[in-house]
């Protein structure tokens, strides 16, 4: 066994231990955090580290047993992210502010389109104040 075959075998080895070391800071991300949204994207990254650890299993024996699994795994990561990522969205969602007596047709800089009052923003007065 020379040639293609050997290169082959040190090429699937190599992909075998990078994906044994991204596993282990894998886990110490998982462990360490800090936040939530760190350990849900470890998470994620697991799942498509496990399909990858299929893949290279699935070169090494040269069958493809394995491809519907690793298929099912990446949509199950694929919508476990998506919704890890809208729990997060409607989470950290920001609170709408409420305008102090506003009548609703008040834009950004505090000018009323309907009568013209101009609102004198920083001063501490009342929004639509008038001069």
């Amino acid at each position: 066994m020379s040639g293609p075959e050997n290169v082959d075998q040190a090429l699937l080895t190599a992909a075998v231990v990078v994906i044994v070391i991204a596993g282990a800071g894998l886990l110490t991300r998982i462990w360490l955090g800090p936040s939530m949204l760190d350990r849900a994207l470890s998470l994620d990254v697991c799942a498509a580290l496990i399909i990858a650890g299929l893949g290279a299993k699935c070169a090494f024996a040269r069958e493809p047993f394995y491809f519907p699994i690793m298929l099912v795994l990446a949509f199950l990561g694929f919508t476990g992210s998506v919704g890890i990522a809208r729990f997060i969205a409607t989470r950290d969602r920001p609170v709408p502010r409420r305008e102090a007596g506003g009548t609703g047709g008040e834009g950004r800089n505090g000018r009323n389109g309907r009568n013209g009052r101009e609102g004198r923003e920083g001063t501490g007065g009342t929004e639509g104040e008038t001069r």
